[in-house]
Order: C-alpha cells, then structure tokens, then sequence
C-alpha cells in the first residue's frame, strides 16, 4: 500500500523545511505531491486536517498561504529522523540489558488494557506470559504506565536474564519474527532492483516513508538472536545507498519547486 497523503506531506516537510525556520507555500505543496499522484483537492484537505491536528500552523503573506511546522510535529520528525539515520533497524550493539514491564488491571478495564498493549507493542514490547511484557535495553516504560494513569497497576523492571534462560526461544516467543522479516522483505522487492519511480523527489520522499513504516514497529532485537541472514541488515544497506543516491537531484527539484518563506509561528487562518 503507498504512503498516505499525510505520511508524504511529513516526509517533505522533515527534508526541506524541519529545522529552517520556513513554512512552505500551498501551491508548491501541491505541485509536490502532485509528482506522487496526490490530487490537488486530497493535499489542500491533508493540510487542513494537519493544521485541526496540532501539526502544522498557517501563515498568511498577501493572498498567498504558507504552513510551518508546529513543535509536536517538528518533535515526532526529529523522533523519525532519529530512528531513521541513527539508531537505525540492526541491533548489533545490545548490552544483554531487557526492561520488564508486569501489570494487572481489573478485569472491566478493556480499553485501558488495549490501550497499554497498544502502547507497548509500538514501544518495542513483546509478550512474555500473561501481563509480563517486555522489550530489549532499557525503554522508558515508566513514561507509558503514567501517561495512561495505570502508575498504580504496573510495576516496571530492568534485568539480565540468566544462563538457564534459552534467549533466542523468548525472542521467537514474545515477538512474531515472521510479521517482522516480511516488512523488509517488501521493501526490498519494492526498492531492489529497477527503480518504481523515476522522478528523483518522489522516489526520495516514497523511499523514505516506505523505510520508516519497515522500521517503526521493529522493537530493534538483538542480531545475535535472531535468524542468520535477517532481512533487516540488506534493506537498510539498500535504504542508505538509494537515499544518497536521490538526495542530490530531489534538492535541486525542490529549490526550484518550493516557495517558503521565514515563518513565525502564529496561525493566521
């Protein structure tokens, strides 16, 4: 499935206008998107749902409209570019550290619990048994459990496991590695071999968002306990080479397709 609209309008904002001080006139949003088959109608209606969302704020300069970055979606881009260009999807550094995550909620509490297992999974966690969670490294559990107001329900742990502990038999247990392995064995069916876009900023903005939806729920397991030859290791080399390999030719159709200005903040709707 391609990246929806609002997964594109981020990746083009976290190239070209995150940490600059800009905000990126309508018209040339458009004209981006419209290189990635997006219609004018469904860009201007993404643009405005960003703006009701708290992503974006808009700034007027004559009868010309700009969007700009809000601080939560200049946050969640800094998130991805992180995950992307530095922590990365291969886990070759693990320090044999885990976080343990155990709680019991009372049994009527059935959106509090979904609610904790949805935040879990997308924070690396995998089940254990029953209300033990948990994920490699040490992740701020403690953070999730508070914001969802459960602090009194959930007790959260950091632990070595022992030797009589068969590692690699928990990871295949807690975790579905044949879910995992399938998405980087999309991208590179998608991405390997001849290119499935021709024009440099669509291939770049499409790669880019492809590759952050393989990774984002890859809880980042230890390589020595996974399967030998694990997908993630080819899709990531080929990743970086097609996203240098399309930085250059994406940024001169940008300067001459993007109009931004210096922005200041304030929503002018």
């Amino acid at each position: 499935m391609p990246p929806n609209p609002q997964t594109l309008m981020l990746m083009l904002l976290g190239d070209f206008v995150l940490d600059r001080g800009v905000c990126v006139h309508s018209g040339s949003a458009v004209d981006a998107l419209g290189r990635l088959g997006v219609t004018a109608h469904a860009t201007r209606s993404t643009l405005t749902r960003m703006v009701h969302r708290g992503l974006l704020h808009r700034q007027r300069d004559g009868r010309r409209m700009y969007y700009g970055l809000t601080p939560r979606a200049a946050a969640l881009l800094h998130d991805g570019r992180a995950r992307i260009w530095e922590t990365g999807a291969v886990n070759e550094n693990w320090d044999g550290t885990w976080t343990l995550l155990c709680f019991s909620l009372p049994e009527a509490w059935q959106r509090q619990r979904h609610d904790l297992r949805s935040r879990l999974a997308w924070s690396g966690f995998g089940p254990l048994q029953g209300g033990l969670w948990l994920a490699p490294g040490e992740v701020a559990a403690q953070d999730i459990v508070e914001e969802l107001g459960l602090s009194a329900h959930a007790r959260v742990f950091h632990a070595r496991a022992a030797d009589l502990t068969d590692i690699g038999a928990m990871v295949r247990e807690a975790y579905d590695l044949t879910a995992l392995a399938a998405r980087y064995q999309s991208f590179l069916s998608r991405w390997e071999g001849p290119p499935p876009l021709s024009d440099p900023l669509a291939a770049r903005l499409t790669l880019i968002a492809e590759w952050h939806d393989a990774i984002r729920r890859d809880p980042r397991l230890p390589v020595e306990h996974l399967p030998p030859e694990w997908p993630a290791h080819r899709a990531q080399s080929l990743f970086r080479t097609l996203e240098k390999s399309y930085l250059p030719p994406a940024r001169a159709i940008a300067a001459d397709l993007l109009d931004l200005r210096f922005g200041h903040g304030i929503d002018e709707a």
